[in-house]
């Protein structure tokens, strides 16, 4: 291994902290190629993770193959469900959690993301069915959605193929703790953040009546704030499970 040239590190540090940088305030955030070194952009974006429960003890399992084959029917579906999405700008794995990030400038854009949470958790309840007649051990997980305006920066080494988006804000990091929170201790899987809540609830009583208010249950709490749960699912798609999810 080559020795750091810090000389040239120090160079590089003091050419960033003396360099323009121009953030942009947009509320739809653009494309990639439109992010560089020399920008940044402060948007509205909505964060989606879901995370599997006591994934530690699933990955203790001595039968490696099994715990592949979980692994791999809860990443791909799930990915599925959120990448074909015109405002989709980020999508990973980190670790036992599959994230989407979008941009977000709209009310109806936030709905887009919180239906593919009611997909997700119907899914799940396929994949716990399915897992169970081929006598795995069914899995937990929860989902966490929020929405906020974030500053958005291109960050890693510039001039090298080592890059990344760094979102600095709320949204992002309140998804991945909500979903900590989903299905356990009496939490519904569905857990999304406030300013969710209030930019969807029109639009799902809009579509399903009234009645969707009691859908979702409100909690204050002193680490995570004003949170709602929920336990939505597609009807169509349910029954079909139900009916033995035959053509």
């Amino acid at each position: 291994m080559a020795d750091y040239d810090y000389k040239a590190g120090k160079k590089r540090i003091d050419d960033i902290l003396s360099n323009e940088l121009e953030v942009i305030e947009k509320d739809k955030l653009p494309s990639d190629d439109k992010l560089t070194f020399d920008n940044g952009y402060f948007s509205w974006v909505t964060g989606i993770f879901v995370d599997i429960r006591n994934s530690s003890n699933i990955f203790a399992n001595e039968d490696k193959e099994k715990v592949s084959k979980i692994v791999r029917c809860f990443t791909s579906e799930i990915i599925e469900i959120l990448r074909d999405d015109d405002n989709k700008r980020e999508i990973g794995i980190r670790g036992d959690c599959v994230y989407a990030i979008y941009t977000t400038p709209q009310e109806s854009d936030i709905f887009e993301v919180v239906d593919k949470s009611f997909y997700i958790n119907t899914y799940l309840k396929m994949l716990n069915k399915t897992l169970k007649e081929n006598e795995f051990d069914e899995i937990k997980a929860g989902i966490g959605i929020s929405s906020s305006q974030e500053l958005i920066v291109k960050a890693g080494r510039k001039g090298v193929d080592i890059n990344n988006k760094v979102w600095i804000g709320d949204a992002v990091t309140k998804a991945s703790n909500l979903s900590s929170l989903g299905d356990k201790d009496g939490v519904e899987r569905i857990v999304m953040s406030e300013h969710t809540y209030l930019n969807i609830i029109d639009k799902l009583i809009e579509r399903n009546g009234e009645d969707a208010k009691t859908w979702l249950n409100k909690h204050n709490d002193t680490k995570y704030g004003i949170y709602y749960d929920a336990n939505i699912i597609k009807i169509t798609f349910n029954n079909w499970i139900n009916e033995g999810m035959t053509d």
